[in-house]
């Protein structure tokens, strides 16, 4: 069993013994902490807050046991049922709520459930506000109402419409091009609620031929739902079948975008935010922002528009906070998360497949055409685990001190450069882990990078243990 404690949320998978995984009891504490946090912001007047979930087989349970916990705290909650991650950041604005809650656990496998929470401005707590949170969940320092002061509960339905509406009136979405373009698409939903959101949408921007492929939100994981290349083979197999245009595939709460040629192969999640950002940056002048961890070819693009691109530690929370910084008008993170403001302050996969759609209508040809005008990066993902007494600081330490004539970058771990390479190495929060992450033009060289950083990390290791 397991159960993590972030600042963005509380993860684990369910049952076990309380504490060790995310057992009832801690659904309650950790639900009970964070009311207990919006009520210390808001001690005056009624406080709602806004809950949705993704299609998880635990999810009905889990939902059950929130509501009723947020209800004890005097709380009345705005419950949209199945929904999306993005629809109920949304939503939290919209309904003026003073805080979110989004009962899923994104990419994890179906054993996993979690509790993502949002601020008033439908985007997710700091990390300070996190801190506090968890402290008060250690503390369980709660106080319930009483049987007078007892919140409500209302089940609203139609939100992912509301979502889709507003993304139909973004400027630089072209419905009639889209159209025109007459596309056929093949959708793998993974059988979460992007097959209530994804089909629903495309028919909105006018698309007539969709194929459902896992579209039933029935949380019955179809394959492994993290969308990534050796996950999306039967998306694959079924666009050449249909002669389709575009495979698309979300995570189960709709917040990553990972798209399919049309000749099966992956456009690369780490290019979807590439293609659309080249869109919006012929339209709207402005900035870029991405996390450490993403391509190079998003920096290229953004110089080819004349812009400016700024990084951030990885992180959702972070990117959006650099964005606001420097009034980037697109941003994300290189796993198929497009964040646009234009619409709100949340990794939008809905928003991004309305943008998508309209650059490849103006474009003209076909996607795997679209994916070859780019810089061609390519991305290793490894990591090395370390015994408990090696300290990963130190560690961390001492690779930036020999690379130190390399520009290097230190906001999250170490990421050093090499003209047209780079590698990022970053601890795990959890366990003593560090990540290796290295790009470069061809996945031999991005390789060798990481196992000469591996080979460095193993010296350092050998040293230390040698030197104690």
């Amino acid at each position: 069993m397991a159960l993590i404690k972030s600042i963005s949320g509380i993860r684990g998978t369910i049952g076990g013994a309380p504490g060790e995984g995310l057992s009832p009891i801690d659904i309650v504490k950790f639900t009970a902490a964070f009311a207990t946090w919006i009520r210390k912001r808001n001690d005056q007047g009624r406080i709602t807050v806004v809950i949705g979930r993704d299609a998880r087989i635990s999810g009905e349970m889990f939902r059950n046991l929130v509501v009723g916990t947020l209800q004890g705290m005097g709380i009345h909650v705005i419950d949209l049922g199945l929904s999306t991650t993005p629809t109920v950041e949304m939503a939290v604005t919209m309904e003026n709520a003073q805080a979110g809650i989004i009962l899923t656990a994104s990419h994890n496998p179906k054993q996993w459930n979690a509790l993502k929470l949002l601020n008033e401005k439908g985007e997710f707590i700091s990390g300070k506000d996190g801190e506090e949170v968890l402290a008060i969940a250690a503390s369980e320092q709660f106080h319930f109402a009483d049987v007078n002061q007892l919140g409500s509960h209302h089940l609203v339905d139609g939100y992912i419409h509301k979502h889709i509406e507003r993304i139909l009136q973004l400027p630089l979405v072209d419905v009639e091009a889209i159209r025109k373009a007459n596309f056929k698409i093949v959708v793998d939903a993974v059988n979460s609620t992007g097959g209530i959101a994804v089909p629903a949408l495309l028919k909105a921007l006018g698309v007539e031929n969709i194929i459902e492929l896992y579209c039933t939100p029935d949380g019955k994981f179809a394959h492994n739902p993290e969308p990534l290349p050796e996950n999306l083979r039967d998306l694959s197999e079924e666009v050449i079948r249909k002669k389709a245009n575009l495979g698309i595939s979300v995570d189960p709460d709709v917040d990553r975008l990972a798209l399919v040629c049309e000749d099966g192969e992956m456009f690369g999640e780490e290019y979807t935010l590439v293609s659309v950002a080249d869109y919006i940056l012929k339209h709207t002048p402005g900035p870029t922002v991405s996390n450490l961890s993403s391509t190079q070819a998003l920096r290229e693009v953004a110089a080819k528009a004349g812009q400016h691109h700024y990084s951030s530690a990885v992180g959702e929370v972070n990117v959006v906070e650099e964005m606001k910084k420097q009034g980037a008008v697109i941003g994300g993170e290189g796993n198929g998360g497009i964040i646009y403001p234009e619409l709100h302050y949340g990794r939008d996969a809905l928003v991004g497949i309305a943008l998508f759609l309209t650059q490849l209508a103006h474009f003209g040809k076909t996607v795997s055409m679209l994916r070859a005008s780019y810089p061609n990066y390519f991305i290793s993902k490894n990591k090395i685990e370390l015994t408990p007494e090696i300290d990963v600081d130190q560690i961390l330490e001492r690779i930036k001190d020999k690379y130190s004539k390399q520009p290097v970058n230190t906001i999250d771990g170490v990421k050093i450069e090499f003209d047209k390479t780079w590698v990022h190495l970053r601890r795990s929060n959890t366990e003593p882990i560090i990540r290796i992450y290295s790009e470069a033009e061809n996945p031999a060289t991005a390789d060798s990078l990481a196992n000469k950083i591996i080979m460095d990390i193993k010296e350092f290791t050998s040293e230390m243990i040698l030197g104690a």
